[in-house]
């Protein structure tokens, strides 16, 4: 009996793993995309990092929105997929494109007419609001693109099919990184364009990787995606009703947490630009610190997910309990590597004393809240959102967000008038209440739904 249940620990824990490897790589490639733009503009100084740290709000919204559907979608597809129903899968994917297609027209029209109004929501001082306006009017033309990139790559993990499409995504980190350092920075007979250009090699590379995942999804036959337009465009209301009773909760709750997000950015924004800087490099860093507890988490959402299509429920709550016990080891991890590469991440930038500093601390701090923050993660979109459990999610991601994390930096900001860092402690209190929360919530089993 104990042989048999060691067996099949090791069974979960090496499928676990393998499908997490690609989607590590995966992510670690859309993150250090990012990353890679923050250190070459932060090269320019810290007002320009400060500009496309602002103008990239809007877009974390519109990504968050658009993730948020996608997560909540993949629920069924992943259910779908373990009991081999292809084409509702199909059918899916042509409504998750057409609802982010029609999303980023609307977030692109937005900050072509309001992008000097949208930075000045972050920052005052003209040099700022300036070159983030210049920023965010080139590269708010990849929200037509991403939609459809996101779509392809996001649910080629609940079917397992990620090594395509993990070869366009490092192609196109690749071209982007090469585009940068001629288009920023004036290289190979090129002018030097700052932040405009750093947003047009966002943009080609995007444009790139887009057309690369049509060509792929057209071409190989064995992707479930793989069908006639038709199938992608057939309307059915019952499955698009079925898929949005899951999806919508989602939507609304990474909508939210992300305009959490911008909004405590703005918080700090009232401190100073300085401050604004520190927020784009420290965010960045531990996004990218946490791409292995990302992983892990869509790993365990997808297998649950099929778990669930095959009518186990008590095997999903098991395996959920292992997926745990990973996501623990690995967020002590990050945690002691964030604080071991402080001081040389620091270095990169051509800060002045007083912000590097200011960063040094942030990134202190930001290393002992990662724990409540991916402990949160990982129950919540690991394992409570692949049960179905969306509704109750969404309650406890609107209510700590913007209930509570948002009130508590705005009231360290403007009441108690503290520094960054200890702004950023205080605010973390509203993960540390959602993780206690919704581990109480995974334990119950009220979580477990079929949705199919």
């Amino acid at each position: 009996m104990t042989e048999g249940r060691s067996e099949g620990e090791r069974s979960y824990y090496s499928r676990l793993i393998f499908l997490a490897l690609p989607i590590a790589l995966q992510h670690l490639i859309t993150v250090s995309l990012n990353l890679i733009d923050n250190i070459m503009i932060g090269r320019l100084g810290p007002l320009p990092l400060a500009a496309v740290g602002s103008a990239n709000q809007l877009y974390s919204i519109y990504e968050m929105i658009l993730f948020g559907l996608l997560s909540g979608a993949a629920v069924s597809v992943a259910q779908y997929f373990g009991a081999k129903d292809f084409r509702s899968i199909r059918k899916i994917i042509g409504m998750d494109v057409t609802m982010g297609v029609t999303l980023g027209m609307f977030t692109m029209i937005t900050a072509q007419l309001f992008a000097p109004q949208i930075i000045g929501l972050f920052a005052s001082e003209p040099e700022v609001i300036k070159l983030g306006t210049e920023y965010i009017r080139i590269a708010s033309l990849t929200y037509l693109t991403i939609p459809v990139s996101f779509t392809i790559s996001f649910n080629s993990r609940s079917v397992q099919m990620l090594k395509i499409p993990t070869i366009i995504n490092v192609c196109s980190i690749l071209t982007n990184t090469v585009l940068n350092y001629v288009m920023i920075y004036g290289n190979f007979g090129m002018p030097a364009m700052g932040v405009r250009g750093a947003a047009l090699a966002t943009l080609i590379a995007r444009i790139l990787e887009m057309t690369a995942l049509i060509v792929y999804l057209l071409t190989d036959k064995r992707h479930p995606f793989h069908g006639k337009l038709s199938e992608f465009r057939g309307f059915s209301r019952e499955l698009f009703l079925r898929v949005m009773r899951t999806a919508m909760p989602v939507v609304v709750s990474e909508g939210g947490w992300s305009l959490g997000i911008t909004l405590t950015f703005a918080a700090y924004g009232k401190i100073s630009a300085e401050a604004l800087a520190v927020m784009q490099v420290s965010n960045v860093l531990c996004s990218l610190c946490q791409c292995t507890s990302f992983a892990v988490g869509n790993a365990s959402a997808a297998l649950t997910g099929q778990i669930l299509g095959e009518g186990n429920k008590e095997s999903a709550f098991e395996n959920g309990k292992k997926y745990m016990h990973v996501q623990w080891t690995l967020n002590v991890m990050m945690t002691v590597m964030i604080l071991l590469l402080r001081k040389p991440i620091a270095a990169i930038y051509d800060f002045d004393a007083e912000t590097t500093r200011m960063l040094m601390l942030s990134l202190g701090v930001f290393a002992f809240t990662l724990i409540p923050r991916m402990v949160a993660y990982a129950v919540q979109c690991g394992l409570l959102r692949a049960g179905g459990d969306t509704y109750f999610c969404m309650i406890v991601e609107l209510s700590c967000n913007l209930g509570l994390e948002v009130v508590l930096a705005y009231f360290s900001v403007l009441v108690l008038e503290l520094p960054l860092h200890l702004c950023i402690a205080v605010a973390a209190s509203g993960n540390l209440l959602k993780a206690i929360v919704e581990y109480r919530r995974f334990y119950s089993k009220k979580w477990i739904h079929i949705v199919i």
